[in-house]
């Protein structure tokens, strides 16, 4: 038995066989290893590894006293046979045979509570193959929870940093920064830190399993220990002065929306206090990420590794400024949600009428923003292409436009939002001055006729394109020599695989081609994944953007899907087509053969293993292998959702 006793948790006692050796070091980092620099422990963290792989024996304590610890069993496996392992974890004593005929109890009722839990879960209709990829999309997400602790101000002192201004180390600014919390880690193995778009998408997906800790993820980097004085949200631990995309309020809509469902009345509580942290980092965007006040963006690399021609991380070589069409989109997006929020907070505070009618003109202006009527050379919109590009603004007032067709050019689909009527006073007052505001500025509504006038059944739309830019931006989507992959969208045009996007500076090129799965840029440190593999989590936008726009047009608005098939959908058989693609990522088809494990053969036929999905960071645009970190459950477990959402709703329902 290893006793472990602490001040605050209180006594564990963890049992294990009576053969096995306890081993036992401090954990503390190695300086001498790695650094040359003295230990204060001559048994440090990496001595079990040490001990166990190189045999050093004096790499662990012989006192078997320590902060880290490890049972040590040397089992030989017979082939084809088997050997189990008992080990039991107890707060307190477990009685008098811990490891005995109580243990196989124990294990057999949480497996049956564990297989009652998720069939409760899974829609009736899916398939065996189908309610495991879900089950283990789900489990693995739960699995990536870990608590992290990073105290900042103690770490810049640690290394360094001036006492009085801090600085001399990465991070310096956010010196107030202090993490003590369970959080959902990207991939608890590769990446064991959070990041701020990543966790907000793992909320999501966590909701339908666990609705308190969901929220918990949502509010906690928007706390007073995470949320910089600023108002910027930290990004992730290396750099937290970088810019992710601000999907929190779109995940905290989400997870009250479900909570709403389920327990029948919305957590105003939760709204309330995630929407006055998120007015504060909304204003950081528009005063530090629309320096001009011209409600056109400029986030930086924004999560998607570099996706464009130039370092977007970086100064352009060109000099001037960039003007993001995702940035902008995801603006947009944000002013449409906040709005929401601050609606529906109304009904508590008529206050908050005021803060919805400002969302909404914030979404107008920018709007107007991405479009300028009549001015040809800086609107991203391009009539001839169909599609949004960023627009590259020179220092001597000259601009162009950036045309590498990428998610950069359909993140503005995803700024789409319904609003279902009411009939009381406080909606009808909001709509009317909302409406005031754009008659008396009829320019900032130019291009969005579908908010002139309500859809199916009474409901009001605000979206960035019109139904004219929504048909021709959707037929480059759903194209399949474009976007729409095997396994969904893709990350860049598959067009650009023969036909390259080149821009000179200095008698330099910058290119961007189609590249299904690594890329070959150096940006962004060699990671540029964003060159034409397929993100789960930019698809579930598109995706919800659909369904959007099928609440409000409804069935007499089709498309072909794919471009060119004939085959005409609705918006809302369009989505499904798209959510379809992405699950079959992981299933098994008929050639008995998992897309998901490419030519890995082990996956593919060792019974062993064949049916243990992983859940990639990214996807191969072509053959839908997976790419990047092989447990990033985090994100990718939005299959689940999808799976959920896809498997209980028809059309009609939805």
């Amino acid at each position: 038995m290893i006793l472990a006793e602490h001040p605050g948790l209180g006594t564990y006692r963890l049992y294990c066989a009576a053969d096995a050796p306890l081993l036992f070091t401090e954990n503390e980092t190695n300086h001498e290893r790695l650094s040359g620099g003295p230990n204060a422990s001559p048994y440090v963290k990496d001595g079990i590894g040490r001990h166990v792989v190189g045999g050093e024996s004096g790499a662990v304590n012989p006192e078997r006293a320590g902060t880290k610890a490890a049972v040590h069993h040397v089992l030989t496996v017979p082939a084809g046979g088997e050997v189990t392992v008992r080990v039991r974890l107890a707060a307190g004593e477990a009685g008098p045979d811990p490891l005995g005929s109580g243990f196989d109890e124990v294990l057999r009722r949480r497996r049956a509570e564990a297989d009652a839990f998720y069939a409760e879960l899974t829609p009736a209709d899916l398939g065996r193959d189908e309610a495991m990829v879900l089950r283990q999309a789900l489990s693995g997400l739960l699995w990536s929870k870990q608590y992290y602790h990073f105290d900042v101000e103690t770490w810049l002192a640690e290394h360094g940093a001036d006492p009085w201004t801090r600085t001399g180390q990465r991070n310096h600014g956010w010196f107030d920064l202090t993490a003590d919390d369970v959080l959902l880690m990207p991939d608890k193995w590769e990446y064991p830190w959070f990041a701020a778009w990543d966790l907000a998408f793992h909320a999501v997906a966590l909701s339908v399993v666990d609705l308190d800790l969901a929220k918990h993820q949502i509010e906690v980097l928007l706390g007073d220990r995470y949320l910089h004085a600023g108002g910027q949200v930290p990004a992730y631990e290396w750099a937290f002065g970088d810019v992710n995309p601000p999907v929190q309020a779109w995940a905290a809509r989400f997870v009250n929306s479900l909570d709403r469902r389920l327990d029948g009345r919305s957590d105003l509580d939760f709204v309330e206090r995630v929407f006055q942290k998120l007015l504060v980092n909304f204003t950081w965007w528009v005063n530090r990420k629309d320096p001009e006040g011209r409600n056109v963006f400029q986030g930086g690399f924004l999560g998607l590794d570099n996706i464009g021609v130039f370092d977007r991380s970086a100064e352009l070589p060109t000099g001037g400024t960039l003007d993001q069409a995702d940035g902008t989109a995801w603006m947009a997006f944000y002013a449409q949600t906040m709005l929401q929020m601050a609606a529906e907070l109304s009904d508590r505070a008529p206050a908050y009428e005021d803060l919805a009618v400002r969302f909404a003109m914030a979404f107008l202006r920018i709007s107007a923003a991405t479009d300028r009527v009549g001015d040809l050379k800086e609107e991203m919109w391009d009539e001839a292409d169909g599609f949004f590009y960023d627009v590259l603004r020179l220092p001597g007032g000259d601009a162009t436009r950036l045309r590498a067709r990428s998610l950069v050019g359909l993140l503005p689909l995803c700024a789409t939002t319904v609003f279902t009527p009411r009939a009381d006073e406080s909606q009808a007052r909001l709509f009317n001055r909302v409406r005031a505001f754009a008659d008396r500025h009829p320019d900032l509504a130019a291009g969005m006729s579908a908010a002139d006038r309500p859809g199916v059944a009474g409901r009001r739309m605000l979206s960035l394109l019109d139904e004219r830019k929504l048909r021709r931006l959707l037929a480059r989507m759903l194209d399949e020599n474009e976007f729409l992959g095997p396994y969904g969208i893709r990350s860049l045009s598959r067009h650009h695989a023969e036909h390259p996007y080149t821009f000179h500076v200095a008698g330099r090129e910058y290119k961007v081609a189609y590249q299904p799965a690594e890329s070959d840029s150096r940006m962004f440190g060699g990671n540029s994944n964003w060159r034409g593999p397929v993100w789960f989590p930019v698809n579930v936008l598109l995706i919800r953007a659909l369904l959007h726009l099928y609440a409000f047009y409804g069935d007499d608005f089709t498309v072909e899907c794919p471009t060119g098939s004939g085959n005409r959908m609705t918006l809302f058989e369009v989505s499904r087509e798209i959510s379809d693609r992405l699950v079959r990522t992981f299933l098994r088809g008929r050639d008995g053969r998992r897309p998901v494990y490419g030519g890995q053969r082990v996956f593919q036929e060792d019974p062993h293993w064949r049916d243990l999905i992983q859940f990639h960071e990214y996807f191969h645009g072509d053959n839908g292998a997976g790419l990047g970190a092989a447990h990033q459950t985090g994100w990718t477990s939005l299959v689940a959702v999808l799976m959920i959402v896809y498997g209980r709703l028809s059309a009609t329902d939805f």
